[in-house]
């Protein structure tokens, strides 16, 4: 789908990616962005509607459907990653945390839109995954297990919606310099850049990016050991 003419909404649109997506719409020409945050005062960017939204809270997902039902480009950007493995004390509750943003929140996301993208003629929905979609790490094993899930999820989206007509992207990214990466010295993609081929990717119909060549690195190389198993039979 094209983005210019399109009425785009953005889960976490007050900073980091979010901001990106909501800047880059309106430049592309979109006829309308809602810029979705739990406190609509911190958006500031000039000409996207706020929209207050907490993805973890079902009255809140309830008002942003009806508030914005001429949406036509869902962009489930809204996360959380907290420093925890998934074996020391807090890390349960932290796992339950990031699950109930990152997955059970596209997903209530998705559910309300669904219906609403269907009947603008499908429409499309981008879903901010990580290359921790694939492999995990024990600094934040909880974050990994969540994007994990969250693909699992967009995948059965993609097959669900697809009726429909409804273009399901999947984005996978490394280490983008946002305040979720802050503190950790490693080479990082720019959020410009990264949401620049997301955006390309919806504009392609294509069904998922990988940004950058670490998370092209590691789908392939988890593409190529599945592949060898299979025909193996390990």
């Amino acid at each position: 789908m094209k983005i210019e003419g399109a009425v785009v909404l953005v889960t976490g649109a007050n900073r980091g990616l979010g901001l990106q997506f909501a800047q880059q719409s309106l430049a592309r020409g979109a006829k309308k962005v809602y810029a979705a945050a739990r406190n609509p005062s911190s958006v500031t960017l000039a000409g996207v509607t706020p929209v207050k939204l907490d993805v973890t809270h079902a009255a809140d997902v309830t008002a942003a459907a009806e508030h914005c039902g001429d949406v036509t480009l869902l962009i489930n950007n809204a996360g959380i990653a907290r420093v925890a493995s998934v074996t020391q004390a807090e890390g349960a509750a932290a796992l339950r945390e990031q699950l109930e943003t990152n997955v059970f929140g596209m997903l209530a996301m998705s559910r309300a839109f669904a219906g609403i993208l269907g009947g603008h003629g499908g429409g499309a929905m981008l879903n901010i995954l990580s290359v921790l979609s694939w492999v995990n790490t024990p600094a934040i094993g909880g974050y990994g297990v969540s994007k994990a899930a969250a693909w699992t999820l967009t995948n059965a989206l993609r097959h669900e919606l697809r009726a429909q007509g409804t273009q399901v992207v999947g984005f996978h990214a490394g280490y983008i310099d946002t305040d979720l990466t802050r503190g950790f010295d490693i080479a990082k993609a720019t959020p410009e850049d990264v949401v620049h081929q997301a955006l390309d990717a919806v504009e392609a119909g294509d069904e998922e990016v990988m940004v950058d060549e670490l998370t092209r690195r590691v789908k392939q190389g988890l593409s190529h050991s599945l592949y060898l198993k299979d025909v193996m039979g390990g």
